[in-house]
């Protein structure tokens, strides 16, 4: 479908119901533009505009467009080599613009920054052109599902502002050619939309306050933070998407790896797992007396701490919610040497306050990347009375680390055995951990419990 400049459909072709297309009213941007900049765009959208044609007020520098072999933007085609995309190459003109200049074509009436716009256009690698509206009509969906989707991305609603990009309606198409082929339901289609905003917005949240921040102060005086944000976004863009195409294969490979081998179909969805929470002691209080900024750094090293320790040693985070970690483990074990090793290295930081760990162990139901059931309630209930720098487990993970021989069934019952295999001239069972029962306690929304103090021997410490 051929969608003019205006905000309108030309209503050649069919609606996506598949009655006749209508010809739609002219629809406003957010802000007016300036009649020139209106009537240039308007030529440049023309097919007869030619590539000797000045970009219009919403074109950017960058990798152009996304998908779609489209003859009238002007310039030639280049396949990108990565699942046969089309995308045209950078006009000279436009790449000359993207120095750090302010395109003397942006609407100064807009109420956008002309560097944010063209910092837009260059991470988008596209330029504007789609009212919502346009774009699911394009795409072949309708409003209301394209709505779901974008809600579920994480996109806010923008009415019929023309800010969407030949990329919004691949992606519409693409996530509806999945449904209408029968590889997901309309459902799982908005919970992967959902899964993958999420993930992606707070990526890109901790990039833009940590990472970049940090590389865009001024090497020379003079110079201002934005003079130094176009070069550095267009360096380190195709780099940064490279790498995280890369990271995000081998963490569905592991994820794949892991289901397949479960060991049946039920456990594939409802798995029995470790679940460990890991909690600083007294953090309420210590947002009272510090500054934001050592606060800041305070969680943002606990959170690396405990990232590296539980990929290290083979257990997945599943969440940080500032002073508190999530993470599971397949093997009892594996969880046990985790949670210890937390509390190990935070006593051994001073600046770090006291660390306490739970862990229970049992069926969970995951979703979207997280955990869900009675065993993660118990665990995030046995890490509130667990003692300072201390493990509390529940008996179900007390009798998995039993069974597995990482841990004796008592003190009486590892002396036994020690005594048993020195009789016979063998070598004593070696035990990584010990478990010591605490009192009974009732714990609310779960009745009455029997945890766990988690140790490590005193051999192997």
């Amino acid at each position: 479908m051929t969608v003019d400049d205006t905000g309108s459909g030309t209503g050649a072709h069919p609606a996506p119901g598949g009655e006749p297309g209508r010809t739609a009213g002219p629809v406003t941007d957010a802000a007016p533009a300036r009649a020139a900049a209106d009537g240039e765009a308007r030529q440049d959208a023309r097919p007869d505009a030619g590539t000797g044609s000045r970009p219009n007020h919403r074109s950017h520098a960058g990798t152009g467009l996304h998908g779609d072999d489209r003859s009238d933007e002007g310039s030639e085609t280049r396949r990108d080599g990565h699942g046969g995309d089309t995308r045209p190459d950078v006009r000279p003109d436009a790449r000359h613009e993207a120095t750090g200049r302010v395109d003397p074509q942006a609407e100064p009436d807009s109420g956008e920054d002309p560097l944010a716009l063209r910092l837009e256009g260059l991470i988008l690698g596209a330029e504007r052109r789609y009212t919502p509206f346009q774009a699911a009509r394009s795409a072949g969906v309708s409003m209301e599902l394209a709505s779901r989707f974008w809600r579920a991305m994480g996109f806010a609603d923008i009415g019929q502002a023309k800010a969407l990009t030949e990329a919004d309606v691949l992606a519409l198409r693409r996530l509806a050619g999945l449904v209408e082929a029968g590889l997901l339901s309309e459902a799982m289609a908005v919970q992967v939309a959902r899964s993958t905003g999420q993930t992606t917005a707070r990526l890109a949240e901790w990039q833009i306050d940590s990472f970049l921040e940090g590389l865009t102060e001024p090497p020379e005086p003079g110079m201002t933070r934005t003079e130094v944000t176009y070069p550095l976004i267009e360096l380190l863009l195709p780099e940064l998407e490279e790498f995280l195409v890369y990271v995000w294969r081998r963490q569905l490979a592991a994820a794949t790896g892991r289901v397949v081998q479960a060991a049946d179909d039920e456990e594939m969805v409802d798995r029995r797992l470790a679940v460990g929470f890991a909690d600083l002691v007294g953090f309420t209080r210590l947002t009272r007396r510090m500054e934001e900024e050592e606060l800041g750094e305070l969680v943002e090293a606990f959170e690396t701490t405990a990232a590296d320790l539980v990929a290290a040693h083979g257990g997945r985070l599943i969440k940080t919610l500032g002073d508190e970690v999530l993470y599971s483990a397949d093997d009892a074990g594996v969880a046990a040497e985790i949670a210890l090793r937390l509390i190990e290295t935070m006593a051994n930081d001073e600046t770090m306050p006291e660390l306490r760990v739970g862990i229970a162990f049992g069926t969970v139901t995951t979703r979207m990347g997280d955990v869900f059931g009675t065993t993660v309630n118990l665990a995030s209930r046995l890490t509130s009375i667990a003692p300072r720098d201390a493990v509390l487990v529940d008996g179900a993970f007390a009798e998995e680390l039993t069974r597995t021989g990482d841990a004796p069934a008592s003190e009486a019952a590892a002396a036994e055995a020690a005594a048993a295999a020195e009789k016979e001239g063998e070598e004593p069972p070696s035990y990584r951990f010990a478990l010591q029962p605490m009192w009974q306690r009732p714990v609310r929304g779960l009745g009455v419990i029997e945890p766990w103090l988690l140790a490590r021997r005193a051999d192997e410490a």
